[in-house]
């Protein structure tokens, strides 16, 4: 299947998903996170894959929702500027809960919905290089995509706020110590730990390890990010009529402009 942002492939028992747009540090506009949602689809219906490996070409995971795009100013209605906050939300669904276990393979930046990316896959392995960071905040927007029930089913509630509140950057070593991430490995040596892991994965019997999937999952959603998301496009139209945020927006994107938050 053809996509535009972003590639898909199976060998086997083994998928690959890769962000193509390296030029712009994998920033994700509406359009990518609409073909990210159907890359999960596209996986889904080939029973025989069994792990997929998500990724992003060229020096970056992926820098997050696409500046450039958010500041275009063409007329929309209500219902299509909701959209744009709720299909953020879809595609980090989308990928959660796809039948194949998900290893994020995180290069460079990880930021913002870049990050709830990586948190929608199953396990994550970083290298020591890698930089998280949840900038939203300073844009002048909430955390949307889903991002806040999972950081909090995650971290905890503490840390998620002044992860979210401060929009410091944070370390691989931090993020594994909070379990972000499940490991971090030298740079040169990130392929060869995906590899190792995903061969150990693709041995094992498929049905316990669906089912295990499928379980931690069903658990997960009750302790939080079921029950909080719905709202992530009402959230985003709020703030972007406050004027304070509107400015924050201005600013950050003046200074940030080459990447994505």
């Amino acid at each position: 299947m053809k996509f535009d942002t972003l590639t898909v492939e199976a060998d086997g028992a083994v998928g690959r998903l890769t962000l193509t747009r390296p030029e712009r540090l994998n920033a994700i506009g509406p359009h990518a996170l609409q073909e990210l949602a159907e890359a999960a689809r596209w996986f889904d219906a080939r029973t025989d894959v069994r792990v997929v490996v998500v990724a992003g070409e060229g020096r970056a995971f992926s820098v997050g929702a696409d500046l450039k795009q958010r500041g275009e100013t063409a007329p929309r209605s209500w219902i299509e500027r909701r959209e744009v906050g709720q299909v953020g939300l879809r595609m980090a669904d989308a990928i959660e809960s796809m039948r194949a276990v998900t290893v994020a393979r995180v290069q460079g930046y990880a930021i913002g919905g870049g990050l709830v990316l990586m948190l929608a896959c199953d396990l994550r392995i970083a290298a020591e290089d890698a930089v998280f960071q949840i900038p939203e905040v300073d844009l002048g927007v909430p955390l949307a995509w889903g991002g806040i029930p999972r950081l909090v089913r995650e971290i905890g509630p503490a840390r998620t706020k002044e992860l979210v509140m401060t929009c410091r950057r944070f370390t691989p070593a931090e993020a594994y110590a909070a379990g972000v991430v499940n490991r971090v490995v030298p740079a040169d040596g990130l392929d060869a730990a995906v590899d190792e892991l995903v061969n150990e994965l693709v041995q094992k019997p498929s049905v316990p390890m669906i089912l295990t999937k499928e379980h931690v999952n069903a658990v997960a959603r009750t302790m939080s990010a079921a029950a909080t998301s719905f709202s992530d496009g009402d959230v985003l139209l709020g703030a972007s009529a406050d004027p304070d945020s509107r400015e924050a927006g201005r600013i950050y994107a003046k200074r940030r402009l080459g990447g994505g938050g």
